[in-house]
């Protein structure tokens, strides 16, 4: 399988490039990616870190950073080449309601979506 990309070849593809990191918690980073190790520990230059308060208000603390070093425990999720919370200004976030969740995890026709007004991508047949 020519095809097949491990996660770690993907991490590897990404040093040198600008990476969004997602923590655990209200933390996230976007910053260049300089190395990693097996446990997705990651050395980050030229970063941004972006917290979110607690308080519930959604406001949201932004530091830069000269360089940070990640433990691979925290992270959730990575997005190669994004700027990261920054983009999402333009699109806010809209929380789906959970009778739209479970029909778009679950099938049902997607209706609860529509009427959520989600777009759902039309299902695709099972190989």
């Amino acid at each position: 399988m020519a095809d097949r990309l491990l996660p770690l070849e993907l991490i590897d593809t990404c040093i040198g490039r600008r990476l969004w990191v997602i923590m655990r918690g209200d933390v996230e980073f976007v910053g260049v990616l300089r190395g990693f190790d097996e446990f997705v520990n990651m050395v980050l230059d030229d970063v941004t870190e972006y917290t979110r308060a607690t308080d519930g208000s959604g406001e949201v603390e932004q530091i830069a950073r000269e360089t940070v070093l990640l433990n691979g425990n925290n992270v959730c999720m990575l997005a190669p080449g994004s700027r990261g919370p920054a983009a999402k200004a333009a699109r806010p976030f809209r929380p789906v309601p959970p009778a739209a969740a479970a029909t778009a995890e679950g099938g049902g026709g997607g209706k609860a979506a529509a009427a959520a007004g989600l777009r759902l991508p039309p299902p695709t047949a099972a190989p």
